[in-house]
């Protein structure tokens, strides 16, 4: 296996095509309703056009849920509601359809689809098209050791690329973001904080299962101490993520970035795919043209990385429950908006007829000019006499 070159990104991501937006812009002009009339939905008809390369937008036809589960040692120290090491039943909980986003995505007609990288189980535990990109059993604990090897970084890396090619390759053309994680929100403030020089006490939030203030103070506390081991690697995404990331979280930023390689658009959901998100603009800054925020939670290292990443959250529900629930629940404002951009009627140009309305129908100012006979006669008959008659 070649060494990963991250540099090659910047090179291969392009910007959703420009013209096309233009064109898409330019036909929005064209319809009957008024501009602004369509709120948010006309500027997500455009960016779907571009991204597509298509006027008007196609419809979405095939999205899917992609869901990146793994486990985390931080979540020892009592950072998280849930039991260390219990992703597993998150993840169970998804393929038997009790979850939230199952739920939705049953509604929706939406496929879901769970990737394994780090669970800690056994990987025959579960179906073999979760577990097949398998990297490690859980994350290292992110305050006092790495928690991945190089090695284990770049496969998990790999593995999410390998995801966003099978994806495009399958015919997906939208993906809902999600992610499946016990301990999952404290890596994703530490690179929110790390990547945008703030404080541990800024980006700590209370996470999809809310924590109580004694459980905030530890994992305020656990991101403090492993920002000081963030900072000396800041300059290396790839090694960012191996010694404060998670394999779950290196394989969401290999997603994306491949995912914009191959003009796939993403719905980003949480925090997590956020703190991805900005990994990922560090190392091809057009990638974010590629997605979309899907909904705002409350958590503050969301709106943070958001705010960095310039992109507005389409809803602002404050949903919690993670999953990518957040985020699917944003899929039919984007289905709208596509709908909406390709089957509204375009008012057709009428031909300019002025110029021939004007010969066929004389003004009052030509018929002025040009009296008629009748006209004549009476004027000679009221005449008042010259001096020469008189």
């Amino acid at each position: 296996m070649s060494a990963l070159n991250l540099d090659d990104f910047a090179d291969l991501i392009e910007r959703p095509d420009g013209g096309v937006r233009r064109d898409a812009e330019a036909r929005r002009g064209r319809l009957a309703l008024p501009p602004g009339a369509l709120g948010r939905l006309d500027e997500i008809g455009e960016w779907l056009a571009a991204a597509q390369g298509s006027v008007p937008v196609r419809p979405v036809r095939q999205p899917k849920v992609v869901l990146f589960a793994g486990d985390h040692g931080i979540a020892q120290l009592g950072v998280s509601a849930r039991t260390p090491g219990s992703a597993q039943d998150l993840v169970r909980s998804v393929l038997d359809g009790s979850s939230p986003v199952s739920v939705l995505a049953r509604q929706a007609e939406v496929p879901v689809r769970v990737v394994d990288v780090a669970l800690d189980c056994d990987a025959d535990a579960l179906p073999a098209e979760v577990s097949g990109h398998r990297v490690r059993r859980g994350s290292g604990r992110i305050d006092i050791e790495d928690a991945l090897t190089a090695e284990e970084a770049e496969q998990a890396f790999r593995a999410g690329m390998a995801v966003a090619d099978e994806e495009a390759d399958a015919g997906t053309d939208l993906v809902v973001l999600g992610d499946l994680s016990v301990g999952g929100t404290t890596p994703a403030a530490v690179l929110v904080a790390a990547l945008c020089g703030t404080d541990a006490s800024v980006v700590t939030g209370r996470g999809g299962h809310p924590i109580d203030d004694l459980a905030w103070m530890r994992k305020c506390a656990a991101i403090r101490d492993t920002l000081r081991r963030a900072r000396p690697v800041l300059g290396d995404q790839l090694q960012l993520l191996q010694t404060v990331g998670g394999a779950d979280l290196a394989a969401i930023t290999g997603f994306l970035l491949q995912s914009a390689i191959r003009h796939t658009p993403v719905i980003l959901d949480g925090v997590v795919s956020g703190a991805c998100a900005l990994v990922a603009q560090r190392i091809a800054f057009r990638a974010p043209d590629w997605w979309l925020a899907g909904q705002t939670s409350g958590e503050p290292g969301q709106a943070k990385a958001f705010d960095r990443l310039a992109l507005e959250p389409l809803l602002a529900h404050g949903v919690t429950a993670g999953e990518g629930t957040g985020a699917l629940l944003a899929l039919p404002m984007v289905r709208s908006a596509a709908a909406l951009a390709a089957e509204l009627p375009v008012v057709d140009e009428k031909p300019d007829t002025a110029a021939e309305d004007t010969e066929a129908e004389p003004t009052a100012e030509d018929t002025e000019a040009e009296p008629t006979a009748e006209d004549t006669e009476a004027e000679t008959a009221t005449a008042p006499a010259t001096e020469s008659e008189a």
